[in-house]
């Protein structure tokens, strides 16, 4: 049963419709005093509260109601209903204990998709859970389709618990972690283990994407919208309705393209550029971020109500440090592909290699110890790995380059990647990071550069990116 709380007879009537004809039981109450005695009366599965109970709109009266539910009935989920004006009070709302938060008028399909998957929530978490300690990878892969994540690590299997867990709902997730840790990986398992796996998944690196080019990446645009447009463009979520979109690096975002971002999430609507026709949008969203997005909030650089909107359910990805028993598994793992790749099938890492790679800080993670692999397999030239040949790529600077100019750096002194991330260092130096100009310069689009730029750590300033190009 749902509990329907607002003091307006008209929403408790047309919500009580609306629940019905999904399915749902229902009850309404007009004033905090009798939601409160509903509560000692019945079990809801579900409270659906409205802010504002009185003339005075501040909405204090419905944080007040909302503490004294928790109190009562610390598990019961409660969905806010406020105007978009009040997404602030919503917020205090969510701190306070809150799952979610709709604004009016809302719309049916999403209101009734955000029930579902609350609802879905509280039942995985009420769920019986095997034991932490005698958890294994073999429970999990009976369980859930994990074969792309290496590892057995108690870290890591917890998490996988938690991603097999969620999946099945349609909430918003976000990942965290520091780069390189796997989090594409963690948003494509959620994917392939929810109900939309036959869908379309649609990944998205928000920090390639220039504020002047945001709506027309990800909304569309019409022939004609403005004046580059000389075709019709089909938007990001356009292309992922019905599946699930992967916003990486979403802590890169402007806070213009934010408000943006914000109300497609909240009002699952869009409108394409040079189009006044608003779409629908039945969408998971899976966010994913190397900052500490609450620590961005605090500091203004990130929207409050942006962030707990996407972050109904937040994994964090352990770093390889903190799961050191994986690190031979994936070093075996690269070894069997590299074989396949250039054809070795002699290819080893002895023993002492991988006790030497266990001690190392590796703070690029599982991509920094797959390019040194794939490092030392390459230069070495050698069938079985010891600890010398990963010493001598281990280098946490990229290698100093000493051939003339016009010359190409001796064979076997640095790899195609090394050689790649010098010339884009030198050319960003050169351009004073002029983004554009240096695209332009290495034959790049600004898309395929910015990829670089991130693969190779190497810093640039978006701003000034965007600049460029608007100007």
């Amino acid at each position: 049963m749902i509990l329907i709380v607002d003091d307006d007879i008209a929403v408790r009537t047309s919500l009580g419709l609306l629940l019905k004809q999904a399915g749902y039981a229902t009850r309404g109450a007009a004033t905090p005093e009798e939601a409160l005695r509903a509560l000692q009366e019945v079990s809801p599965q579900l409270v659906l509260m409205d802010m504002n109970y009185s003339l005075d709109t501040s909405g204090h009266d419905g944080l007040d109601l909302l503490a004294k539910v928790k109190l009562l009935q610390p598990a019961l989920p409660v969905i806010l209903i406020t105007g978009w004006g009040s997404i602030t009070l919503a917020v205090e709302g969510m701190k306070a204990g809150a799952a979610e938060f709709v604004t009016k008028p809302w719309n049916n399909d999403a209101l009734l998709q955000t029930i579902r998957t609350i609802l879905d929530l509280a039942a995985q978490t009420g769920a019986a859970e095997p034991d932490e300690a005698t958890l294994t990878r073999r429970q999990l892969d009976r369980q859930y389709d994990f074969k792309n994540i290496i590892g057995q690590d108690p870290h890591l299997l917890h998490v996988l618990r938690s991603v097999g867990q969620v999946a099945a709902t349609d909430a918003s997730v976000l990942i965290e972690g520091e780069s390189g840790t796997g989090k594409e990986l963690i948003a494509e398992a959620i994917h392939q283990n929810s109900q939309r796996r036959r869908q379309p998944f649609v990944k998205v690196n928000l920090g390639g994407i220039s504020a002047s080019l945001f709506e027309s990446e990800m909304f569309g645009h019409r022939r004609g919208a403005f004046t580059d447009a000389k075709a019709d463009r089909v938007g990001r979520f356009e292309l992922a309705n019905g599946g699930t979109i992967f916003l990486d690096e979403i802590g890169e975002l402007d806070m213009g393209s934010q408000v943006k971002l914000l109300r497609v999430l909240q009002d699952r609507t869009y409108e394409v550029l040079g189009d006044s026709k608003p779409r629908r949008l039945d969408i998971r969203v899976i966010c994913a971020t190397n900052r500490d997005l609450a620590q961005e909030v605090r500091e203004g650089r990130f929207r409050e109500d942006l962030f707990y909107r996407i972050n109904l359910i937040t994994v964090r990805l352990p770093a390889l440090r903190e799961r050191p028993t994986d690190i031979p598994l994936l070093v075996q793992h690269f070894v069997d592909n590299l074989r396949a790749t250039y054809n070795r099938p002699a290819l080893k890492v002895n023993t002492r290699a991988m006790h030497w790679l266990r001690e190392q800080p590796l703070p690029g993670n599982i991509r920094e110890l797959k390019n040194l692999v794939e490092r030392a397999v390459l230069v070495s030239g050698k069938d079985e790995l010891g600890p010398e040949e990963f010493q001598a790529q281990f280098q946490k600077t990229p290698v100093k380059v000493t051939a003339a100019p016009g010359e190409l750096p001796a064979v076997g002194s640095m790899t195609l990647d090394e050689l790649e991330a010098q010339m884009i260092r030198k050319s960003m130096d050169h351009y004073a990071g002029n983004v554009s100009k240096v695209a332009k310069a290495l034959g790049l689009s600004r898309g395929a550069l910015y990829r670089r730029l991130e693969k190779y750590d190497i810093p640039f300033d978006v701003e000034k990116g965007n600049a460029a190009l608007e100007g």
